[in-house]
């Protein structure tokens, strides 16, 4: 367990130093954020009774999508670990005494938390400084809080585990761009990233809610607003769960089997 904290740590440190890019990434996530709003403003002027959630719950989800978008942003893969697969050099994380999926697992995280730490404090401030009702809201209690980074980071949980499973099946292809295509926009679409969940049609809705993408950014910024009431919460932290524990199954039987059959050719 040692050597692969060590691994999550040299990587966390690494990330902290792109600031140049975190601050690119920072300016994207207000002019998007303040476009989103804008857009749902539109939408609420016209009818505000028919929509699920209040106005200033959708900001709250918006800004804090934007501010944590590093730790649930389905495309954040590292194309060092496709590259590796692709060209042969697995074979060189092969001769380390290692578990490849665990060591690619904390890679993974440090890399997502390193990005989501230069980024989230300046657009949160930002954010609760702008004038109703554009503006963030605070939680809507101290447990909704608790409970708001306790999903959070299952949802980050799920979301790494969903991007190793992703390198996993690329172990089976001669080319992972259509795997990542396809998973790229099918987590996007149903973990709430384009459109807030409530927002779907009823049966459908309860339907994506417990397809395992709900579990990655959906469950906490819903959270943090209130917009969930106790039975909800508790269904949603257990399918956070559940589906935590089925997925990164999934990835380390695939990475066996991977081990096993893997053919390098060349060298």
């Amino acid at each position: 367990m040692k050597k692969y904290f060590s691994f999550f740590r040299l990587r966390f440190a690494m990330g902290l130093q792109y600031r140049a890019a975190a601050l690119a990434g920072i300016v994207t996530q207000f002019a998007w954020g303040f476009m989103e709003i804008m857009v749902f403003h539109g939408f609420y002027r016209a009818d505000a009774s028919a929509f699920p959630m209040s106005f200033s719950a959708t900001v709250s989800y918006v800004w804090l999508q934007q501010a944590f978008l590093a730790l649930s942003a389905v495309w954040m893969l590292e194309n060092e670990i496709f590259d590796s697969i692709v060209d042969g050099n697995i074979a060189y994380e092969l001769c380390r005494p290692i578990n490849i999926y665990n060591m690619w697992y904390s890679r993974n995280t440090a890399n997502r938390l390193s990005r989501a730490v230069l980024r989230c404090f300046p657009v949160l401030l930002v954010a609760a400084l702008v004038p109703a009702p554009y503006g963030m809201n605070g939680p809507a209690s101290a447990g909704h809080f608790v409970l708001f980074l306790i999903t959070l980071l299952l949802g980050l949980a799920v979301t790494v585990s969903f991007n190793m499973l992703i390198y996993m099946l690329t172990f089976f292809t001669i080319s992972p761009q259509g795997l990542r295509i396809f998973f790229m926009s099918t987590m996007e679409f149903f973990s709430g990233a384009v459109i807030p969940l409530p927002f779907f049609p009823d049966k459908l809705r309860q339907v994506m809610e417990l397809l395992p993408f709900a579990s990655m950014q959906n469950v906490a910024l819903r959270v943090y607003s209130g917009s969930m009431n106790g039975g909800e919460m508790r269904r949603a932290v257990f399918l956070q769960v559940f589906w935590l524990i089925v997925v990164t199954g999934a990835g380390k039987l695939l990475c066996r089997v991977a081990e096993k059959r893997i053919t390098v050719q060349g060298g």
